[in-house]
């Protein structure tokens, strides 16, 4: 696959198909909430797999993250991730409690953990509808995937079948934002599209010249 070569115009698509997924999945997320959210113009990367990490702060960096597997037409990979505080916060927004994601036994909460893997449905769900919408192709996610840990543990798992068939991952990079409080993030929205999912994207949107 030559991602290094696509052109302004597919970026450009790639780029808007994360818009609108982005905004379906905001407007879900400020319902659940009753608040003001924002998803920021998402950034479309073409980097190489030990730059996957750099964007979460380094493969050391402790994350929160829920993974789905993304089947049908154009396959990929979604990865909602938080900071451990962006994940407490948000657990305790949704809850309205004052909730831990571990006890004083360093046990995980069920509680937390199901939240925000409910968040992770809702904002995948929301995102993948806007986007079947938009191209009308059939996706629909997997069950959701847990894990706390260094963010290169927990990429290196996600990106395993990708890293079969490519060098290379096309990122659609989504910052989520409170409105009011712009430098306030709460958590960042991956879409890794599968290689092979591309040209079906492109095809569907008229777009025509990708191998």
């Amino acid at each position: 696959m030559h991602f290094n070569q696509l052109t302004s115009m597919q970026k450009d698509v790639l780029r808007e198909i994360g818009n609108i997924g982005a905004g379906n999945a905001a407007t879900s997320l400020s319902k659940l909430l009753n608040k003001k959210i924002d998803m920021q113009v998402p950034a479309v990367n073409i980097v190489a797999f030990d730059e996957v990490m750099d964007l979460l702060g380094g493969p050391e960096n402790l994350i929160v993250a829920i993974m789905f597997r993304i089947h049908g037409d154009a396959p990929g990979t979604v990865f909602f991730i938080l900071s451990m505080e962006e994940a407490v916060e948000l657990v305790n927004e949704v809850t309205g409690n004052e909730i831990t994601l571990y006890d004083d036994d360093q046990v995980p909460n069920d509680l937390a953990i199901s939240a925000l893997q409910e968040i992770g449905n809702i904002l995948t769900g929301s995102y993948l509808s806007a986007l079947s919408d938009f191209t009308d192709l059939d996706l629909h996610p997997s069950i959701p995937y847990f894990g706390i840990d260094m963010a290169g543990a927990i990429l290196t798992v996600g990106l395993n079948e990708l890293s079969q068939v490519s060098d290379y991952a096309i990122i659609i990079d989504t910052k989520i934002n409170k409105k009011k409080h712009m430098d306030g993030n709460m958590g960042q929205f991956f879409f890794l599209p599968d290689p092979e999912a591309f040209s079906k994207l492109f095809h569907a949107l008229g777009i025509n010249g990708y191998e």
